[in-house]
C-alpha cells in the first residue's frame, strides 16, 4: 500500500510539473509579445488604461510604474528593537467540554509546540455538560471541580495555559435556558449575582490551592463572553446589568488575592461611527465604508464605569472580527455586507491603543480574545491559502499596538453552529478535526520561528534576531497590493480557490550582512502547490471522508512545504531574489 501511495506522489507531482512546463511554453511568446507593447506605449490602450497582473502598479503617472517588489536589507549586528510575539500569546478553542477530549488534546499539543501558543481561551467552563454546579433541595450550592481539574491539568501538561473565560451561568442560576450554540448554552445572566459570586470565589479559590497562587496570578480571568449580543449570550439583560456583573465578579476575584488579573468586556464586534455614518449619509448618496472610521462596542463606557466605581482593570479585551457582522447563527442579521480594507484590524487594534492610553487605565493590557477574518464556522476562506497571507500581514503589520490577538481557533474540534459534513469546511479551525494542518497554521507556524529583534522590516517582510544565539529569521508574504479588503466570506470551495487563484506575484530582494561565512540557512516557502492542504484534498478527488490512508497522507502532504538550503558567501554575505506567487510566505530561518 506505501508503494501505491509513494507512486500516486509522484503522479500529482509530475502532473504539476507538465502542466507548469506547458503553461510556460505558452505563456513566454506571449509575454514578450506584451512587452513589446509595452515598449511601444500600446499596452495600456489595448486594456482600457487598467494594469494587468503583472509585478507593477500603475501610479497616478501612466508613463510611472511604481515598484512591488520586496526589499529587505539588514545587518546582522546591527542595532535591534524588541519584538514581542503578541500573535501567539492567547489562540482560541470552542467550548471547555471539547478539551476533554483526546483529539483536542493532541491539536493543542501541535499548536503549542509549533506555533508557540501560551495561553487557550474557550467558552463554557461552567456549563452544565462539566458538572460544575449544582443545588440541593434547599437551594444550596454544591460544586464539583472534577472536569476542569482533568482538562487544566492536562493543558498546563503541555506548557499551555488558561486564559479563563467565566461564563455562562449554569443551569439552576440561568433564567433562559439554551440561547444559542448547538451544545445548549445558557447565555443569559445569573438569576443570583450573590450565587455567582460564591461559585467564582469557590473556583478561583480551588484553583489556587490546586495549582498555587504563583501559578494563577499568572492566569487571567476574563468576565462573560460578548454580553452585547443579548440575544445570544445575555438574553434578559442589559449594558447596566453586565456591567454589574463585572462588578461583582472582579471584587470577588480580587479577594481571593489582589494581583490575580481580571478584566473585560469581551465585546463584538467594531462597528461604525455612529456620527460618521450619519454624516456619510446625510446627502443620500453613496459612501465609501472604507471612509468611515470604526469603534470598539462598550468599551469608553466599560472604562468611564470602572472608574466611576473604582474598580479593577487589569486587561480590556474586545473582538475585532473585519466584517459588520458579530455572529454567524442561524436567524441573526449578517449585517450589511460592508467589506472592510486589509488594513481593518491594524487601524482597530490603533484605536484600542489610542483609548487605554487616554483612559484612567493606561497600565492595562489590551487582549483581542477572539479573531479570524470573519465570525463564521462555515466560512471557506478559512481553509485557504489566502487565510495564511492574511494572518501574517495582520499580525507582522501590528507588532506594537497590544498584548494578544487571539486567532478563533486552533482546532476543528467545535461544535457551535455547522450544516455541512465536509473534512474541509470552512472552520474557524488551524488544524482539521483529522488533525490535517491548513495554510494558517504554518503562517503561525513562521512567525514562530523569529526571534526577539527586530532588524528591519517594510511592508511584506521582517528581520529578525534571536538576542541570545544571534541567529537571524526572516519571513516575507506576498497579500497582493491590487487586493484592498480582508478576505471576504466565501461559500463554497469554489468561490474560496478563485480567491488563491487571483492576484500578482511580487519579487522579493533579501540582502543580509555581516554574518558568519559559508553559514546555511533554511528557505522554507508555503504555496499553492507546497503545504496547502485543500490543494493535496483537491488532487485526490476531494474524498469525503478520506480513508485511513489518504488521511494519513494529506497529513503529510500538508506538511510539504518547498524547503531548500542557501549558503553564505566567503565574506558573510546572504543575497537571494526569488519569486513570490500570490498569497505565498517564505521563511528564511538560520540554521548554525
Amino acid at each position: 500500500m506505501t508503494s501505491i501511495f509513494t507512486s500516486w506522489q509522484m503522479v500529482c507531482a509530475l502532473s504539476i510539473y507538465l502542466r507548469k512546463e506547458v503553461i510556460e511554453s505558452i505563456m513566454q511568446p506571449i509575454m514578450r509579445w506584451i512587452s513589446s507593447l509595452v515598449v511601444c506605449g500600446l499596452f495600456f490602450s489595448l486594456i482600457g488604461g487598467s494594469v494587468g497582473k503583472a509585478e507593477t502598479v500603475q501610479t497616478k503617472s501612466d508613463s510611472v510604474i511604481a515598484d512591488t517588489s520586496i526589499h529587505l536589507t539588514a545587518d546582522a549586528k546591527g542595532e535591534g528593537k524588541p519584538l514581542i510575539h503578541f500573535w501567539s500569546k492567547v489562540v482560541g478553542a470552542g467550548r471547555a467540554n471539547e478539551g476533554l477530549r483526546s483529539t483536542w488534546q493532541e491539536e493543542l499539543e501541535t499548536a503549542g509546540k509549533f506555533d508557540g501558543f501560551q495561553y487557550v481561551r474557550f467558552h463554557g467552563i461552567f456549563q452544565d455538560d462539566m458538572f460544575v454546579y449544582r443545588e440541593d433541595e434547599h437551594g444550596n450550592p454544591i460544586y464539583n471541580f472534577q472536569y476542569i481539574d482533568d482538562l487544566y491539568d492536562r493543558m498546563l501538561a503541555k506548557g499551555i495555559r488558561p486564559f479563563v473565560e467565566l461564563s455562562f451561568s449554569p443551569g439552576p442560576l440561568a433564567p433562559v435556558h439554551n440561547t444559542t450554540f448547538w451544545w445548549h448554552a445558557d447565555g443569559s445572566p445569573p438569576s443570583d449575582y450573590n450565587k455567582w459570586a460564591d461559585l467564582v470565589h469557590a473556583f478561583v479559590e480551588h484553583c489556587v490551592q490546586r495549582y498555587g497562587l504563583d501559578e494563577v496570578r499568572q492566569w487571567y480571568f476574563e468576565v462573560w463572553n460578548e454580553p452585547n449580543l443579548y440575544q445570544s449570550f445575555f438574553r434578559g439583560g442589559s449594558q447596566k446589568k453586565y456591567f454589574e456583573l463585572y462588578k461583582v465578579t472582579a471584587q470577588t476575584i480580587k479577594k481571593v488575592d489582589p494581583q490575580l488579573r481580571v478584566g473585560g468586556p469581551a465585546t463584538s464586534n467594531f462597528n461604525m461611527d455612529g456620527e460618521a455614518l450619519k454624516a456619510a449619509k446625510a446627502d443620500g448618496k453613496p459612501f465609501d465604508p472604507f471612509t468611515i472610521p470604526w469603534r470598539p462596542v462598550w468599551i469608553d463606557d466599560f472604562l468611564r464605569y470602572c472608574h466611576d466605581n473604582q474598580l479593577p482593570v487589569d486587561f480590556v479585551s474586545t473582538h475585532p472580527y473585519p466584517q459588520d457582522f458579530a455572529i454567524d447563527e442561524p436567524g441573526m442579521p449578517k449585517g450589511k455586507g460592508y467589506r472592510r480594507s486589509i488594513d481593518s484590524t491594524r487601524d482597530d487594534l490603533r484605536t484600542m491603543r489610542r483609548i487605554i492610553d487616554a483612559s484612567p487605565y493606561p497600565k492595562a493590557e489590551i487582549h483581542l480574545t477572539e479573531w479570524n477574518s470573519s465570525p463564521s464556522p462555515t466560512d471557506d476562506s478559512h481553509d485557504s491559502l489566502a487565510a495564511a497571507t492574511f494572518v501574517a500581514k495582520t499580525n507582522l503589520e501590528s507588532i506594537g499596538l497590544v498584548d494578544s490577538l487571539a486567532y478563533w481557533t486552533f482546532a476543528d474540534v467545535f461544535e457551535e453552529n455547522r450544516n455541512t459534513d465536509s473534512i474541509f469546511h470552512g472552520g474557524f479551525g488551524l488544524i482539521n478535526y483529522q488533525e490535517i494542518v491548513k495554510p494558517a497554521f504554518h503562517a503561525y507556524r513562521f512567525m514562530n520561528e523569529l526571534g526577539d529583534e527586530v532588524l528591519m522590516q517594510t511592508q511584506g517582510g521582517i528581520v529578525s534576531r534571536d538576542s541570545k544565539t544571534g541567529r537571524i529569521s526572516a519571513v516575507a508574504y506576498n497579500y497582493p497590493p491590487e487586493t484592498k479588503i480582508s478576505p471576504p466570506v466565501t461559500h463554497t470551495q469554489e468561490e474560496a480557490d478563485r480567491i488563491d487563484n487571483s492576484g500578482s506575484s511580487r519579487a522579493f530582494i533579501l540582502n543580509l550582512d555581516h554574518l558568519p561565512a559559508n553559514a546555511s540557512f533554511l528557505v522554507e516557502t508555503l504555496d499553492k502547490e507546497h503545504g496547502d492542504a485543500i490543494t493535496a484534498w483537491e488532487a485526490m478527488g476531494r474524498p469525503e471522508p478520506p480513508n485511513r490512508e489518504q488521511t494519513a497522507m494529506l497529513r503529510k502532504l500538508a506538511w510539504n512545504t518547498e524547503k531548500q538550503v542557501v549558503r553564505t558567501d566567503g565574506e558573510g554575505g546572504l543575497h537571494l531574489s526569488m519569486k513570490l506567487p500570490a498569497w505565498s510566505i517564505v521563511l528564511i530561518k538560520q540554521m548554525d
